[in-house]
Formats: structure tokens, sequence, C-alpha cells
């Protein structure tokens, strides 16, 4: 309870309630259902969809998921294909309606004059009513605890104690567990999201319910053998499509976007966990219905899973696989709504590309086929990714005509302050952020991103730069600003390369260091 989880470091102290999955080994689903377990274990409900996922989380007489010392962990059911996006939404309906019942229960409770309770007791019960009846939504408490769950363990040994002097409270005892609040999560793979449940997911996105998604996405129905679904990329090569599949991915997070009510995140807990935690933690306090896509690599995709984390990264830095959240709560307070958490495209998509034998193997039985397959593939990616960069800017309607009318950038950089950052668990990021708020509540203009996505060439045109860099491991840099710090040492840049820009250092650290 002392530990922060909505960091990586304190998410990694929490107990996992996934042991022992019997997955394949370098499974990328695993380690996404796992922290999700460590976020939200005594208090998750799951409704897990037929797959890859439902094997290894439920098959007889295995079964990974497991409890505390207490007793709490996640509640887990399989359902099928064609309807377990339903399913999930009617637990959670089930759910609202019993706390709504519980609520009434309270009420008459403290409403009547005859029964007596401590003081303690009733202060505790207008609490948490105050809390539903103005319709709060779950706040987190800052160490990424819900505030609900910190009432229901206040009013349960009061209950229990008091149980027996009243019917009512008693009535009151026996509904204990609903004082809490569960996170419901819809799980299941892209040939139950994109494909045959498409239809279910989608109902359930176009409510208000409080309802979230994850969807593990390995590109193929990997349980039955790596069938072609709708969310097989272009090019590549998998059953029903021998030749490498010809229509393009389908964008599931844009679709989810454009009801402007839903939270959407993009996440590789290989490449950014602290994306990934923050996106779960985020999804988790909407109060709607959210989706996250996480990009889970698999046996089928054809390369070493030893290999997964490198992989991975080269997904993310081809822009195969942005890494971006949509948060519509944003945009009430003035804000963007959404943000894009890798922002430049920094590798190579065919390198990437050519490690993965389901693209390599239609490069060798026809090559020609197989580079017009790649070379539109790679023309999509480089189009959505300045789809996203729009997205991503303030002005996002000023920028918008803008790409309309074929122009790049309409931002003027001469009175911005750039902050940039070098951050690996996610603390100097944090830090950088609240930075870039404060200069902004000053009047000025800010602009914010890590070392390694900043164009390292516009350095120089920029009149204010704020560093904010933390360590890591043992005094190493963080992952995400080494490249920028190689290329400053460069002998080639000349001396006067920055002398037209005023800068600042932070240097974070931790005092647990010797």
């Amino acid at each position: 309870d002392e530990i922060d989880k909505t960091t990586v470091k304190g998410s990694q102290f929490q107990k996992p309630y996934l042991e022992f999955s019997g997955a394949c080994e370098g499974c990328g689903e695993t380690p996404h259902v796992k922290l999700m377990t460590q976020l939200f274990g005594e208090r998750l409900v799951i409704a897990n969809a037929t797959g890859c996922s439902s094997i290894w989380g439920g098959s007889n007489p295995s079964f990974p998921y497991t409890v505390n010392s207490k007793g709490e962990g996640p509640a887990w059911a399989n359902s099928l294909f064609e309807d377990n996006a339903e399913f999930g939404f009617g637990m959670r309906k089930a759910f609202k309606q019993r706390r709504d019942y519980l609520a009434n229960q309270v009420e008459d409770t403290l409403a009547d004059k005859e029964v007596l309770m401590s003081e303690d007791l009733r202060a505790a019960l207008n609490q948490y009513l105050v809390m539903r009846k103005e319709n709060m939504h779950d706040l987190l408490l800052p160490r990424g605890r819900s505030i609900y769950h910190q009432i229901m363990e206040k009013l349960v040994p009061l209950l229990e104690k008091e149980k027996d002097t009243h019917a009512k409270i008693k009535n009151l005892y026996e509904l204990e567990d609903m004082f809490g609040r569960s996170s419901f999560w819809i799980v299941g793979g892209d040939g139950w999201a994109y494909d045959i449940g498409y239809g279910g997911l989608d109902h359930v996105i176009a409510s208000e319910e409080h309802v979230n998604i994850l969807v593990l996405d390995t590109e193929m129905y990997s349980n039955t053998g790596g069938q072609a679904s709708k969310a097989t990329p272009k090019g590549a090569m998998a059953k029903f499509a021998e030749s490498g599949k010809l229509t393009a991915k389908k964008d599931m997070g844009q679709l989810a976007m454009t009801y402007k009510n839903v939270y959407v995140a993009s996440i590789c807990v290989h490449v950014n966990p602290q994306q990934a935690v923050r996106a779960f933690i985020e999804a988790d306090a909407y109060p709607g219905p959210s989706i996250i896509l996480s990009y889970t690599p698999c046996i089928s995709q054809g390369f070493p899973m030893a290999e997964s984390i490198q992989h991975c990264q080269m997904a993310v830095d081809s822009g195969y696989w942005p890494l971006y959240r949509y948060n519509p709560e944003a945009a009430a307070n003035g804000n963007n709504p959404f943000q894009l958490d890798s922002r430049k495209i920094k590798g190579d998509l065919f390198k990437f590309l050519a490690k993965e034998n389901r693209f390599a193997a239609v490069m060798r039985r026809d090559p020609k086929h197989a580079q017009e397959l790649d070379d539109r593939l790679q023309e999509q990616v480089v189009q959505k990714n300045h789809l996203l960069q729009v997205l991503n800017k303030e002005d996002l309607e000023g920028q918008f005509h803008k790409l309309v009318e074929g122009l790049s950038d309409a931002k003027s950089t001469a009175d911005m302050v750039t902050v940039l950052y070098g951050s690996e668990t996610g603390n100097a990021e944090e830090q950088a952020k609240n930075l870039m708020q404060d200069i902004r509540a000053r009047g000025l203009k800010a602009q914010v991103s890590s070392l390694d996505d900043f164009d390292f060439e516009e350095l120089p045109n920029q009149k204010i730069v704020i560093l904010v860099v933390s360590t890591c491991g043992l005094g190493e840099f963080p992952a995400n600003s080494k490249q920028t710090w190689l290329k400053l040492q460069s002998q080639d840049l000349p001396m006067s390369w920055l002398s037209g820009t005023k800068f600042a250092v932070f240097g974070l650290g931790d005092s647990t260091y010797s």
C-alpha cells in the first residue's frame, strides 16, 4: 500500500495475479495481462473471448490466475468469439444495477431513525452515498488505489461489528462487496475484436458504460493456426492469404476515436512500459468506455521470440506500431485529447519486415509482388503517422487546414520554449510535462518531447531549450535520450552549432544510488 503502483517500478512491486500461464515461450499477450493484474488484480473482473488468452488463461485443470492473502483476486469467465463483448457488457450492467440497489439501501438505512449505529459507521456510509449521489467516478488516490476500495476497507469492519444491531445493517453487510468498485475488462485477440466479435465490440464502445476493453493484437488467428484476420497487415503471408494479404489492416484506434467519448490507447509494454501503465490507469479511471490496443508479438509471425523486446522496438521506431493515447476528458479542460507517445519515425520499415517470415516468405516466393505490397504498406504507415502527427498538434483545426493545403508545419518556434526529457521510468517525463504546463500558465508557448523523438537538426532553431534528464541502472542514460547524446558528441558538429540557443539542464537522480 505504501508503494506507488502508477510507476513502472512501483507496479512491479505489486503481486502478479497471473502465474504459470503455459503460453508459448516469448508470448506477447501474457506480459500485458500480467501488468493488468498487478494494477487492478484484487478488484479485477475479466470477460475473456475464446482464443489464445482463454487457452493459456483457463484450460482445465490448470488456471493461472491466483489470489492474495485475503482471498481477493481476478474473477474470470470465458465466452465465445461472437458474443464476448456483449457478455462482458452484461456483467458490467448487472454490477451497476446491484450498486444502484445498494445505494438505495444505504439511503433508506440512514433515513430510518430506528436504526442505531456508531458515528464512524454513519460517517462512512454518508461518504459513500455522497460519492454515488453526485455520480462521481472513481478518483484515483496518489498511489493509484481506488477511493471506492478505500471506503469499502473502512466500512466492512464497521458493518461486521454492528451487523447484529439491526436487520438493515445486516443487509448492508451482506452486500459488502458492492461498496468497492470492480474493474471490468473485456479481453480478447484480434480475431475476436477485429472480425467475428466486432459488431458486439462496436456496440459496447458506442455506449456510455464504464467498461474497458483490452485487445491482444497478434495480427492473425494465432490459436487456430495463423489464419489472416482484418488485423493482418498488407503484404503479410497467413493462411487464406498465401501470396500476401492484399488489403490494409483495419485501424481500430481511429474507428473508436470517431465516437469522441471513448478512451483509446495503443501500447506495447516491451517498448514503453511507463506509457502502458499510464494507459491502463487512465482507462480504468475514465468514466466511460475505453479500448486499449496492445502489440503482442506471436511465434506465428516467424521471428525468434527471444528477440521480442528488440523486435517490438523496431516496430515502434519504424512507425509500424505507433504509441498514443486519446483521452476525451482532456478536451473538457481545453486541451488536445490526443497524445502521440512515439512521435518520430526513426527506423527502417523494410528491415523490420525482413525479420518476419510472414513477409520474407512472400519475398522469396515472388519478389516483385512482395515489393509492391511492401511499398504500399510503407505508404500507408507514412500516411497514418503523418495523420497522427497532425492530431498531436495543439492547434488541431489550423493544422488540418495546413495539411489540406499541403504545408508541412505552420507553427513558428521563434517564441517557443522547448522542454526535452530523458526518462526511463516516467518520473523525468512527468516533471518535464509539469514544467511545460507551468510555462504555459505564464502565457508562453511551450512544447515537450523526449530527446530522441525531437528532430536533432531542429535544435539550433530553438531559442530556449530546457533539458530534464534522469539516470537509470548504474548511472546509464535513459533509452529515449541515448541517440541524442551520441549525436551531440559528434566531432563533425561546429563549436557554434548551438550558439543561438539558450539552455538549462535539470538532472534527476535517486538518493539510494551509492
